[in-house]
């Protein structure tokens, strides 16, 4: 069937997405962070910080630091509104821009649940390793980050021996964090030396640098250092206050939204400040503090309603956005961790935020889990078929397939079907559609069950692309250095 007429601004939804604030309150909520920055301010502990707040035109009185409207919303305007990313190999791979959105894990859990043995336990290095390379073999898994802090080696170097962890077990980007800006330095050096030296890091980055504030408007200068360190070398950053309403923020839902825009916006105007269109990424972990156990909720809905609110404030001003999603206040594997791992990836997925993290969270938090990973690979694939939406076209309403098959006929041996049934339907990997007779032949597997074999499974037996000798050569002459900066400096502070 031909359309013999033309549609006049036909109206045409590429991807399914959602919006939990119209524009004219994304603007109400973003000038209300305009205005405490610049009648309340924040605090901060870094000289430099305070320095380049002063010469960008803030108000400097002590540690308070005011900023005028004017200086926030030059830094929004600079920061670019798409940034690149690129795999190991200098591929492109993640588009931050627009909603595009790439799921992955979160960093430095205090507890890993070993795929293995079912143990609750602290972080090794090899966890690390294991983390790399399930990241590495799920394919609607975008990006690595290190399933918790590694307890196994040099403590002031946990991040360093992570990242290491990472980049020998992954070619997917990697977001990671470091504990200050020498082993920030450490990091990007061993970055630099995978992709051929610093300036084609920058060209193609596969790495995004990660700092958190600590909100209420206040910054260390661990946190603050490091956007202004990202900026220094021109590599992406993202800068996250860690929100939950009640607690360090507003109860009200607007109110915690409010804080965590403005704790943001300071990380960007120092950023900024330093060097014009450096790229920034706006963090955002904000949800509700439990009042009857005082946790911060990963799996409670404000989580999904915050973090889809704060995206679209996001987009209104311009800043790919750095969202949570997959995670869960379950301790064991059970109908909880499903249920709010796969409600989360829904929400966040629709809300088309530019990453989405957190997708070992368990335990509020507390807990990395790889299975969780493998599960959620399992339902991102569902929320991508969703998010793909309906096509419709003269092709797609298929009238004359209708037309051919007629009344009480079936369409399983037309051309048509077999042209489009696999490109128009998500086929499951670990979700089970087999018939009961058949499932019972196989196993009777739970979905738990058939999780926990994909994930040992894959651990065993992936391996990703290896780093060339001389580049593994170039990490571990970086660690070696920074041993020994942290055991001159151990030895200095026990005198």
């Amino acid at each position: 069937m031909k359309s013999n007429y033309v549609r006049a601004n036909y109206q045409v939804n590429q991807t399914v997405n959602f919006r939990v604030l119209s524009n004219d309150q994304c603007q109400e909520v973003y000038y209300a962070a305009l205005e405490c920055l610049e009648r309340t301010g924040a605090d901060f502990y870094s000289n430099e910080a305070l320095e380049i707040y002063k010469k960008a035109g803030c108000w400097v009185d002590g540690n308070r630091v005011r900023f005028p409207s004017r200086v926030v919303e030059k830094a929004v305007r600079s920061a670019p509104t798409r940034i690149t990313i690129c795999d190991r190999n200098g591929n492109r791979s993640m588009f931050l821009e627009g909603r595009n959105t790439y799921w992955g894990p979160g960093p430095t859990n205090t507890y890993t649940l070993d795929p293995f043995t079912g143990e609750r336990r602290r972080p090794k290095k090899s966890d690390a390793v294991r983390a790399g390379i399930v990241c590495d073999a799920l394919p609607n898994i975008a990006y690595a980050m290190d399933n918790g802090t590694v307890m196994d080696v040099t403590p002031t170097l946990s991040d360093v021996h992570s990242f290491d962890a990472l980049v020998r077990n992954t070619t997917k980007p990697i977001i990671h964090w470091g504990f200050g800006i020498d082993q920030y330095n450490d990091i990007i050096e061993m970055a630099a030396a995978v992709a051929g030296g610093l300036d084609e890091l920058q060209k193609r980055p596969f790495i995004i640098l990660y700092s958190e504030s600590s909100p209420p408007l206040r910054h260390s200068a661990e946190a603050i250092d490091k956007a202004i360190f990202a900026a220094q070398k021109n590599v992406p950053v993202i800068y996250t206050p860690c929100t939950f309403a009640g607690g360090v923020a507003p109860a009200t839902m607007a109110g915690s939204l409010v804080i965590a825009i403005a704790d943001s916006l300071v990380g960007l105007v120092a950023n900024q400040a330093v060097r014009e269109g450096s790229p920034f990424i706006m963090g955002g972990l904000i949800s509700t503090m439990d009042m009857g156990s005082s946790i911060l909720a990963y799996g409670a809905p404000e989580l999904s309603l915050l973090s889809a609110a704060l995206t679209d404030i996001a987009v209104y001003i311009g800043l790919p956005m750095f969202s949570t999603g997959g995670c869960t206040d379950s301790k064991c594997v059970d109908a909880q961790w499903a249920a709010e791992s796969a409600f989360s990836n829904l929400i966040a997925g629709l809300s088309g935020a530019n990453i989405i993290h957190d997708c070992n969270y368990m335990e509020y938090g507390n807990c990395g889990s790889l299975e969780l990973l493998v599960a959620n690979n399992e339902t991102i694939g569902m929320v991508k078929r969703i998010m793909k939406g309906i096509k419709v076209d003269d092709y797609t309403l298929a009238v004359d397939v209708v037309d051919k098959v007629g009344p009480g006929g079936h369409f399983l041996g037309e051309q048509h079907t077999i042209d489009n049934f696999r490109k128009e339907t998500w086929w499951p990997s670990l979700i089970s559609r087999l018939r009961y007779d058949e499932w019972k032949m196989e196993g009777g597997q739970s979905f738990g069950d058939r999780v926990k074999q994909r994930t040992q499974d894959i651990i065993n037996n992936h391996r990703a692309e290896p780093l060339p000798n001389d580049v593994c050569e170039k990490l571990d002459a970086i660690i070696e250095r920074a041993e020994a900066r942290e055991a001159k400096l151990n030895k200095k502070d026990k005198k």
